[in-house]
């Protein structure tokens, strides 16, 4: 039976709105597949290298107490011995020059004000003398620069030229034990007492840890650092001193100051440059309690030759080291490697981590920030950028519409 002319046209109407459904749902695949954006892909991390060093053993003299630091690192790299406060000798002086600079201040080459020498300096020396103590001449009328009377103070170790000092820059040396004292809290040397400007007195005393950071404050003043690297210097009206530490100029050795009295043993506050990589490090050390001037020297050489491979220059991050790959649906790859290379310088074992933050990424061109990498030594972190190596395109509508679970 024929079907009738309202069935004929209820499926042409069928057909028809089928049709356009299909095409309907089609150009809507089509169009949201085609213009979707593409997922964001994760990196896969690569396993940074490890870097911490092997760890140094200095070598210690077999007895007294000892620190070794350096400049622009914090506390101390490694002690030896009794670390309790102990008798310094003249390495007290140090603690006078810093205290005195701060009221009396010197820059560069600037010899500073005349300071005119009196009766009562030369009292100063007389009572040095009978304390058996160092000194220097001195004549009554006498003329010299602030800085050539630190020259004399230092180079010789002279005692009566650090009471002179200290009552010319304070009035008194009451008054300059209370300015120490506060020098002394303001730089947390909790450690260290001064009973008098020269340290001939054994109440004045320090620890190894605290001398190691006296020892920095010195090197970072350029005026006491001049003076303790000289090995002489010709004073008016004095005659020529010559500095009492004979280390001077030896494997680098540029300073600091010696001392001697029966409590103390033989002492020495010593600094030292010691080349590594394209740098250099400031060693500053200090040895107490030694026998004598010349068994402890050798030690100390024997201390710095064995403290100074424990620097090395290490490469943190160099620049185009991968630290994780992208690798898209459809088939691109690129690479987050370090924008910069920095490197430095560490101490024996001092610990070393490394952590990678990455973005996900979809599209990107080369050059393109993706994250950082964050290096951490001891306690000071170094971050480099990440960059993209390759630039990843987008993949085209085909793709999409032939990957639709994957958009």
């Amino acid at each position: 039976m024929s079907p009738t002319r309202r069935q004929v046209y209820l499926r042409r109407r069928i057909a028809f709105f089928g049709a356009l459904a299909v095409l309907i749902t089609a150009i809507a695949y089509l169009t949201s597949t085609g213009l979707a954006p593409v997922s964001a892909t994760a990196a896969a991390l690569a396993e940074p290298a490890a870097l911490t060093q092997p760890a140094v053993s200095p070598a210690w003299p077999a007895g007294g107490a000892g620190a070794i630091g350096a400049v622009g690192y914090d506390g101390v790299l490694g002690a030896s011995g009794d670390q309790d406060s102990v008798p310094i000798a003249s390495i007290t002086k140090m603690v006078t020059s810093l205290v005195i600079l701060q009221a009396k201040p010197l820059t560069g080459d600037d010899q500073g004000p005349i300071i005119t020498f009196t009766d009562k300096d030369v009292d100063f020396y007389y009572d040095a003398i009978a304390e058996n103590g160092s000194v220097a001449p001195v004549v009554s009328g006498m003329e010299l620069s602030q800085r050539e009377a630190f020259e004399t103070m230092l180079l010789p170790s002279a005692n009566n030229y650090s009471v002179s000092l200290a009552v010319w820059a304070f009035g008194s040396v009451d008054a300059y034990l209370t300015a120490a004292a506060d020098f002394l809290t303001t730089n947390g040397l909790t450690g260290t007492t001064v009973a008098d400007t020269s340290g001939i007195s054994a109440q004045s005393v320090s620890s190894p840890a605290d001398l190691v950071a006296i020892g920095k404050l010195v090197m970072a003043n350029p005026v006491l650092a001049s003076i303790v690297a000289m090995p002489s210097a010709d004073i008016p009206t004095v005659g020529t001193v010559t500095n009492t530490n004979k280390l001077l100029g030896i494997d680098g050795v540029d300073g600091i100051k010696t001392g001697t009295t029966d409590e103390a043993g033989a002492c020495l506050l010593f600094a030292v440059d010691v080349p590594v990589g394209d740098s250099t490090v400031t060693l500053v050390g200090v040895v107490l309690g030694g026998n004598t001037h010349p068994e402890l020297n050798q030690s100390i050489l024997a201390l710095i030759d064995s403290v100074a491979p424990g620097f090395r220059q290490v490469v943190l991050v160099e620049e185009g080291t991968p630290f994780g790959t992208y690798t898209t649906p459809w088939g691109q790859s690129g690479q987050a490697v370090a924008e910069t290379t920095e490197t430095a310088v560490v101490w024996s074992d001092t610990p070393i981590s490394t952590a990678v933050d990455i973005d996900k990424l979809a599209l990107g061109d080369e050059g393109d920030p993706v994250g950082s990498v964050d290096v951490t030594v001891g306690t000071q972190t170094v971050t480099v950028p990440l960059v993209l190596d390759a630039t990843l395109t987008d993949p085209g509508p085909f793709w999409r519409w032939t990957h639709p679970g994957e958009v």
